[in-house]
């Protein structure tokens, strides 16, 4: 992977640079691709969208120049991209990797997984432009979002990535029971899905039979042991629960501490792929956005990871310490993950308030998973009158939590792991 140092400062230097690996056979780039181009999985059909998918692209028969058509188009339409239409390059990509073994060895090993690191640094100089596209790019979005722009802070913005993590107005996001701390707060704007519960050090994902490794999630930390079945006090405690909280690309992109307490452990750039899933698009899933998704390859993606110790009194006066993480995960376009200068990697425990700003993500695509030990978070419960989710227009819908495609049905599920 290059360092800062060999990363291309334009895209024709890049696509030189792609070139002459794939003439060259640069550690195996040719063999690779062509691999991955033989390999190729058609679109699977579906009866409701006879025409095709806006969001397809079929790679099968394609070469190098079609690879490098393909970048420079997704480069070029970045100052003409809508906040619907924010995931259409990065499922079109996607479709290499999709049920391809081949694939996923090309965009996550060597000189593909350098190039998709070249690419995803570009496109960081791309939004961090204070040229006037950029700031067409901006007034384009904000006309989109409409309304949601009351929520947020008025610029200016002098790049897109500072408008993509614009702050809150005051007061736009209360955080419930301050002084409760059994209670725990959403760390951002999401989509939230429960995992899985009884985790284990490789726990199977319901639905899908794959594992999802917890002591990878936390790049090796020995707090993994917290969520996993472990001995104490002479007896076996399981494992704990896994949440997902999806982050959609036109909301609010900073994540907060879910708890009160202190953090015990943090490290902000654990480094990892870029791009790389077997079915991009099942994560979409028509709305159920996560839900029966393989998490498995998160463990694999940049990230970073928190990990919080909080004590609470419940409805008994009992007093009970429990342990929390938070890993933040920056999937497809995201080259880092941002965190608050006390959180980066800090060599004693940090006291942290709930609500309290850890970190951002940058334009791209992005989760948090929350870890929780065994019995501490039994499911989802909401107060009467709290927000569960809104009532949306069918082209947003459309354009950030569904694709018509790979849709499977839930009848029978109660509900998301």
């Amino acid at each position: 992977m290059p360092d800062n140092g060999e990363f291309s400062k334009s895209l024709k230097e890049f696509l030189t640079k792609i070139d002459g690996w794939y003439a060259g056979n640069h550690e195996g780039f040719r063999t690779l691709f062509d691999a991955t181009i033989a390999n190729v999985v058609k679109c699977p059909a579906d009866p409701n969208d006879p025409d095709g998918k806006k969001v397809y692209y079929d790679w099968r028969g394609k070469g190098i120049e079609d690879l490098k058509n393909f970048f420079t188009d997704w480069y070029n339409d970045w100052y003409k991209t809508k906040p619907n239409d924010g995931l259409d390059y990065i499922e079109k990509f996607s479709w290499l990797t999709y049920e391809n073994d081949y694939g996923m060895v090309f965009v996550t090993c060597g000189p593909g997984l350098a190039m998709t690191a070249d690419f995803t640094h570009l496109q960081g100089d791309q939004m961090d432009d204070e040229g006037e596209d950029g700031q067409k790019l901006i007034k384009l979005w904000k006309d989109e979002l409409g309304t949601r722009m009351g929520d947020f802070k008025d610029g200016p913005w002098s790049t897109f990535n500072q408008f993509f993590i614009r702050e809150l107005k005051d007061g736009k996001r209360p955080i419930d029971a301050p002084k409760d701390n059994s209670v725990v707060v959403a760390p951002t704007d999401c989509v939230i899905n429960m995992i899985v519960d009884d985790l284990a050090e490789e726990t199977p994902i319901p639905v899908k039979t794959v594992t999802m490794n917890v002591r990878q999630l936390l790049a090796g930390s020995e707090y993994y042991k917290k969520f996993v079945p472990r001995e104490e006090d002479g007896r076996t405690v399981p494992g704990g629960t896994a949440v997902s909280c999806i982050l959609m690309p036109d909301t609010y992109h900073w994540y907060h501490a879910p708890v009160q307490g202190e953090v015990v452990e943090s490290h902000d750039d654990v480094h990892g792929i870029y791009y790389g899933m077997r079915d991009f698009p099942e994560l979409l899933n028509k709305g159920n956005v996560g839900y029966g998704f393989d998490y498995e390859m998160f463990d694999n993606f940049r990230r970073g990871y928190l990990v919080f110790r909080t004590t609470f009194t419940d409805p008994q006066m009992r007093n009970h310490e429990t342990y929390v993480a938070m890993v933040t995960v920056g999937l497809n376009s995201i080259g880092s993950v941002q965190y608050e200068k006390e959180f980066r990697n800090p060599q004693k425990p940090v006291p942290v308030t709930k609500g309290q700003k850890i970190g951002n993500f940058q334009y791209g695509g992005s989760l948090n998973i929350l870890l929780f030990e065994h019995g501490r978070f039994p499911a989802l419960q909401l107060h009467m009158g709290q927000r569960i989710g809104t009532l949306e227009a069918p082209e947003r819908t459309k354009g950030l939590f569904s694709h018509p495609h790979h849709a499977q049905s839930r009848r029978g599920i109660p509900f998301a792991r």
